[in-house]
Parts: C-alpha cells; sequence; structure tokens
C-alpha cells in the first residue's frame, strides 16, 4: 500500500491496483503484458465465464472421458456463476451438484458408445 496525501493534509492508503501496480507483471510473457491493459478495462465476469464455458466444451471434446478435469472446471464455471449471479452457498451447490451428474451421465454414455 502506498500513501496518498488527500486535500485535508491526511495520509491515506491507496492500493496499487489504482496506482497502476506491477506485481504481476513478471510473471507474464511479452504478449500478455500487451494484453494486460486491455483486460483491465473489462467490468464483470462476463468474459471469464465465456471463456471456461469454450474451454470446457473443447475439453469435453477432446478429452471425453477425462471425468476428473471436467469435475474440475465445472466447479470453476460453477463459482464463477455463483459470484456473477450472487448465488446462495445452497444454490451453488445444488447447480454444482446437478452439473457433476450431468458429467457423470455424459461420461458412462460415452463409455458404452465405445464398447
Amino acid at each position: 500500500m502506498e500513501k496518498e496525501t488527500t486535500q485535508t493534509g491526511k495520509k491515506k492508503k491507496v492500493s496499487k491496483r489504482r496506482t497502476g501496480g506491477k506485481f504481476y507483471e513478471a510473471a507474464l510473457t511479452e504478449v500478455e503484458r500487451l494484453l494486460l491493459p486491455e483486460a483491465r478495462e473489462i467490468e464483470g465476469l462476463d468474459e471469464e465465464i465465456a471463456l471456461l464455458r469454450v474451454k470446457f466444451l473443447t475439453a469435453l471434446k477432446g478429452q471425453p472421458e477425462n471425468n476428473e478435469l471436467h469435475l474440475k472446471q465445472a466447479g470453476l464455471l460453477v463459482k464463477a456463476v455463483a459470484t456473477r449471479y450472487r448465488l446462495s452457498s445452497k444454490a451453488e451447490g445444488n447447480l454444482l451438484k446437478s452439473v457433476r451428474e450431468v458429467i457423470q451421465s455424459l461420461g458412462a454414455s460415452l463409455i458404452l458408445r465405445g464398447k
């Protein structure tokens, strides 16, 4: 945290995000660093939820037997949706349970189809 002087002369804490901190940039590639300013402009989780959905579909098609991966991806997607729509813990749990059941039944049908 940095200090900033207010109009009244008092010092207040200012977060690095507000001042354009560069804490994580060392871990980014050059291309990622170039994309970072645009990413900072996006508000909400809609872009992230869309990306999670695309990656989830890609994994389902590319690795249909990898239920562990699908369950992890479903969990991330459910958490993002729950955060976006401020679902209660119970509603989030119910959504995750439903998604898990779909993945498990989908996996079972793919296994049966392959025999």
